[in-house]
C-alpha cells in the first residue's frame, strides 16, 4: 500500500472528530455518533481503495452505514480489509468528557479477526515490555515483568483501567502491587494506544473492554511493536468447560492483525493521555492526530489547522 495513503487515512478521522465534537457536552450522545458516522462515511468516499470494512458499526436498519460487510473507498486498487470506528466514546462526547476519539485501519485482505463475542479481556503495553505479558499470570507478576522489561520500580508504572464493577479485583491486585491506577470513565482504545507511546504517562492498559475495540488496538500496536494480549470472555452463565477452543485462546496483536502491511490512524475528538481533543476557534479549527505505519514502524503526529471558509475536498 502506497505509503501517501496512511495520511489519507487522517483526512478521514480529521473529518469524523470534527463533525462529533460539535456535541461536547451536549448530553446527545446519538447526535454525536450520527455525525462522525456521516462525516467519515463521505470522507473515505474519496480514499483510493477499494476497502471492505471488516469492523464497523453495528448494523440496526436497512439504512446503518459503516457496518462490516459493507464497501467504502473509490473502488480502485489497492484491495484491503478495514476496521474502524468514527467515534469511540459517545458518551464521554455527550457527557463533556475524555478519551474520545475516531479510528480507523487499514490492511491487507484477511489482515482482521473479528469475532461475536462482544467482550475481550487485554492487556496493551509499549514496545518495550511487548513480550513479557502473559494473561494466564497473575496481575502482580505482570506487573513485576513489565517493570523489569521497563527497567523502572512497580510503583512507578501506571495502569490504565476502566472504572466498572467488574474490575474491582483487578484493581485492588494492581494497588496491592503498588502500582498507580488511571481509572478511566471510557476510553480504553485511547489508553491502549497511550500505553504504546513513551511520554504518555501510561504504562500499561488491563481489563475487559469492548472486543472491537481491542482488535483496533492491536492493530495500532501491532504498527508500532507494541504488545497486546486478549482473551474473549463468554457470557455469564455460560459453561466454562464446554466454550468453544476460541474462548480459550489468548491472542497476541499477530493473532489478531496479519502481516506487517497495516496502517493506522486516529484524530482525538475530546482529550486524552495521546491525544487532544478538536479546539475550536474563530473562523475554524484545531485537531490533533496520530499516524502509525506497520511496513515502517513510522509514528507521526499531527496538529492540523481547519478553515470553515474553505469547503472539504474529498474527491
Amino acid at each position: 500500500m502506497d505509503r501517501n495513503l496512511a495520511l489519507e487515512l487522517v483526512r478521514v478521522t480529521e473529518a469524523a472528530a470534527l463533525a462529533s465534537a460539535r456535541f461536547f457536552g451536549k448530553g446527545d450522545a446519538t447526535a454525536a455518533d450520527t455525525a462522525a458516522v456521516g462525516a467519515m462515511e463521505l470522507a473515505i468516499r474519496g480514499v483510493k481503495i477499494t476497502g471492505r470494512i471488516v469492523i464497523g458499526e453495528e448494523r440496526k436498519t436497512s439504512a446503518s452505514r459503516l457496518c462490516a460487510g459493507d464497501t467504502v473507498g473509490t473502488g480502485e486498487e489497492p484491495e484491503v480489509d478495514v476496521a474502524l470506528d468514527p467515534l469511540e466514546c459517545i458518551d464521554s462526547v455527550a457527557d463533556g468528557q475524555a478519551n474520545a476519539i475516531s479510528a480507523i485501519a487499514l490492511g491487507p485482505r484477511g489482515a482482521f479477526r473479528n469475532f461475536t463475542a462482544p467482550r475481550m479481556d487485554k492487556i496493551a503495553v509499549g514496545r518495550q515490555a511487548a513480550d513479557a505479558i502473559d494473561l494466564e499470570a497473575s496481575v502482580f507478576d505482570n506487573l513485576v515483568a513489565i517493570a523489569q522489561a521497563k527497567r523502572v520500580y512497580v510503583e512507578d508504572l501506571t495502569v490504565a483501567i476502566l472504572d466498572r464493577e467488574r474490575h474491582r479485583g483487578l484493581i485492588e491486585e494492581v494497588r496491592r502491587a503498588g502500582a498507580r491506577i488511571e481509572l478511566l470513565r471510557n476510553g480504553d482504545l485511547a489508553a491502549s494506544i497511550a500505553a504504546a507511546l513513551p511520554g504518555t504517562g501510561v504504562d500499561a492498559l488491563m481489563g475487559i473492554g469492548d472486543t472491537t475495540q481491542g482488535i483496533i488496538a492491536a492493530a495500532a500496536l501491532a504498527c508500532i511493536g507494541g504488545g497486546f494480549r486478549g482473551r474473549l470472555v463468554p457470557a455469564k452463565g455460560v459453561d466454562r468447560e464446554n466454550l468453544p477452543e476460541e474462548y480459550r485462546a489468548v491472542y497476541t496483536q499477530h493473532d489478531l492483525v496479519g502481516g506487517d502491511n497495516v496502517m493506522f490512524a486516529a484524530t482525538g475528538v475530546s482529550h486524552s493521555d495521546v491525544l487532544d481533543g478538536v479546539r475550536f476557534r474563530p473562523g475554524g479549527a484545531i485537531t490533533h492526530s496520530v499516524v502509525f505505519r506497520g511496513k515502517s514502524g513510522t509514528v507521526r503526529f499531527l496538529k492540523t489547522e481547519h478553515f470553515f471558509d474553505k469547503t472539504p475536498d474529498y474527491s
